[in-house]
């Protein structure tokens, strides 16, 4: 097996999105396969005892002042989601349907709702604007939103996020490294150096 560095994300984090738009430049610094992990952060943050901060009004202003910061040194377009928080239990139910069921989509899924959420920000939480979003990737929203009521979709994303809070996680970002857990887009710096020292 060659170098591997698990990500286990939520569309509704912005530190998660951050965090996509440059973990596949150091994995592929690194020779490492990225193993895409979606897990539902309302759940972990639940399970483990964290709450969102967008529930902790100062931490919250002070965080997305710094995520503003981190988007312009990683020179990637941010704009806060006047939705946040969305509820992300059906976003990322796509998420795990796409990898289960059409893998080869799954990509452009993920890219289309961090972009939806994060970007150009959508109401994520209408399902019509969901709709629209996966039109416009070329994606086939009846069929998605058809896999996203599947019960082994729904019992695959609680599984991810149950095992997560097992293994330590409480919230998103998370990386895993082996067994070695890093926390937050600003540990991508200990994340790529764990993968220079990581034998292939």
């Amino acid at each position: 097996m060659g170098k591997q560095v698990e990500f286990l994300f939520d569309f509704g984090s912005p530190t998660a999105y951050l965090a996509y738009t440059q973990l596949p430049k150091i994995a592929a610094k690194h020779g490492a396969e990225i193993v895409w992990t979606p897990i539902l952060l309302g759940g972990v943050h639940k399970a483990s005892g964290n709450q969102s901060p967008a529930f902790v009004p100062a931490k919250g202003r002070w965080m997305f002042g710094d995520i503003a910061k981190w988007a312009k040194r990683y020179g990637v377009p941010f704009e806060m989601n006047p939705n946040f928080p969305v509820n992300t239990i059906a976003l990322m139910r796509g998420a795990v349907a796409m990898q289960m069921k059409m893998p080869d989509q799954f990509l452009a899924y993920v890219d289309a709702m961090f972009k939806a959420m994060w970007e150009k920000p959508r109401n994520l939480g209408d399902p019509s604007e969901v709709a629209a979003v996966l039109k416009d990737a070329g994606l086939d929203p009846e069929k998605i939103f058809v896999m996203v009521g599947e019960q082994e979709v729904k019992d695959k994303l609680k599984g991810n996020s149950d095992n997560a809070v097992k293994r330590g996680v409480f919230g998103a970002p998370t990386f895993f490294i082996g067994d070695e857990m890093f926390f937050g887009q600003d540990r991508l710096e200990f994340v790529g150096e764990a993968l220079e020292a990581q034998a292939a």
